[in-house]
């Protein structure tokens, strides 16, 4: 009778990875609605209001705010604080991998730093008429406690899912977040475009649509808590208390880079995802600039296509997921490196006002976008040891946020030596092209048979 009540190892499996994609869709709804599109501009329009009192927050203003001592113009506000959590990240992620590898119950820890990272996006609506020092503070605490959650979510992929199973899952989960993000953008979208009509101002609504990304993460945060609360840390217990986790945590980290050149295959892969990655989101925060300043396209314009490319972007983690099965995941990748390359090239050439062709750019775009980004994920989980995901992952994390600048600052550069957009977007195909000649050095299998060794 035990038995019968007991699932089999498949539907356990099954049952932990629908639980699993849910973080997926929760999270993705921050990071669409505040990190891409609504936060940034409000942030400057609430700075403006601090240093210029009574302009109008469309006109430039000349005044600076003070942070601590220095000058800070009100336009430079956002991406100032933005940099900074980014800094932050880079550090703070890597103790963050290896303390949650001694922590038992990894959907516990997912669950605080989701939550703490829900309420402090929720807290937004709470910054209005020129408290934008509010602003910085719950901007930086919910990207730390974004940043610190995925670390956790993405150890868990290989606690969930078998090695032949992991590009699938991890496409899913990727195709569910797009597809989650887009849904409450859109719904965002009409409580912007129909404020007057709900009785909201401008202020108001964005404020509104602030609050709905941090209890959309919240809410649905609980299903994979929930529903991952049975997976246990792999490997021995570990005993005591969390300051002795600390600090062995701290131990465990020097172990970690002392041996990370016995795994040059991880070693590499990481090295070719700082170039392809920082190129890829480089490409997503500089469109919207390329598209109105370089091309003439209006805000409507370059809202229809963020939505456009997040409901694409479902279907492409799908489609990667399945061209994985067929060509393995390395050469999925490398593909659609090659395609981020062609979609760069097709950008520099693409004639200005030409709103049709700037939407099957970002057609192609979304294709490349989920397969891209899921891929490497699932990739990257066969070349760390077992029993130390996050810890490797935090790595993985870490070398993301903590040379996101690279892609962003040639963009600058170019642009300022040249004058020119089109020349800066086509800087970046520099970045697909190292990362693509350091994968094509990973060998998977050697470096998989090594992780395997290790744990």
């Amino acid at each position: 009778m035990i038995e019968a009540l007991t699932p089999p190892p498949d539907a356990v499996r099954t049952r932990r990875q629908r639980s699993w994609y849910f973080y997926d869709w929760a999270n993705s709804a921050y990071v669409t609605t505040t990190s891409t599109v609504l936060f940034s501009p409000y942030l400057t329009a609430v700075a403006k209001s601090a240093a210029c009192p009574g302009q109008d927050t469309d006109l430039a203003c000349h005044t600076d705010l003070h942070v601590l001592g220095l000058p800070i113009s009100p336009g430079s506000l956002a991406p100032y604080t933005v940099t900074v959590s980014t800094i932050i990240s880079a550090i703070l992620l890597i103790f963050v991998g290896a303390i949650a590898d001694r922590i038992s119950r990894p959907a516990h820890l997912l669950g605080v730093f989701a939550f703490v990272g829900a309420l402090a996006a929720s807290s937004m609506f709470f910054v209005a008429g020129s408290n934008w020092q509010l602003g910085v503070v719950v901007l930086i605490l919910a990207n730390q406690c974004l940043g610190a959650s995925l670390v956790v979510y993405d150890g868990l992929l290989v606690q969930i899912s078998s090695d032949d199973e992991r590009d699938r899952v991890s496409s899913r989960g990727w195709a569910l977040g797009y597809l989650g993000g887009g849904l409450l953008l859109a719904v965002n979208l009409v409580v912007m475009t129909m404020h007057d009509s709900l009785g909201l101002s401008t202020g108001e609504a964005v404020r509104v649509n602030l609050l709905s990304a941090g209890v959309w993460w919240g809410v649905f945060t609980i299903i994979p808590v929930l529903g991952l609360r049975d997976v246990r840390r792999v490997g021995p217990a570990v005993t005591g208390s969390l300051t002795a986790a600390v600090s062995g945590s701290v131990r465990q980290l020097r172990s970690t880079f002392a041996e990370l050149r016995h795994f040059p295959d991880t070693m590499t892969f990481l090295l070719a995802y700082l170039f392809f990655n920082d190129g890829i989101q480089t490409v997503i925060v500089s469109a919207s600039l390329y598209g109105k300043e370089e091309l003439g396209f209006g805000d409507s314009q370059l809202i229809v296509t963020i939505l456009l490319v997040q409901f694409v972007a479902f279907l492409g983690a799908l489609l990667f997921g399945r061209l994985a099965r067929t060509m393995g995941a390395k050469r999925a990748v490398l593909l659609s490196l090659g395609l981020w390359t062609l979609v760069v090239f097709a950008a520099f050439f693409l004639p200005s006002g030409q709103f049709g062709l700037w939407l099957v750019l970002g057609v192609g775009i979304g294709i490349v976008l989920g397969g891209s980004q899921a891929l490497s994920r699932s990739l990257y989980s066969r070349l760390v040891p077992t029993g130390r995901e996050s810890e490797y992952f935090s790595l993985y994390q870490a070398m993301e946020r903590g040379t996101s600048w690279f892609g962003t600052l040639t963009f600058g550069l170019v642009h300022q030596l040249t004058g020119s957009y089109r020349l800066s977007i086509l800087a970046l195909v520099v970045f697909f092209a190292l990362g693509a000649v350091l994968l094509r050095r990973v060998d998977v299998e050697r470096g998989s048979a090594r992780a395997r060794a290790a744990g």
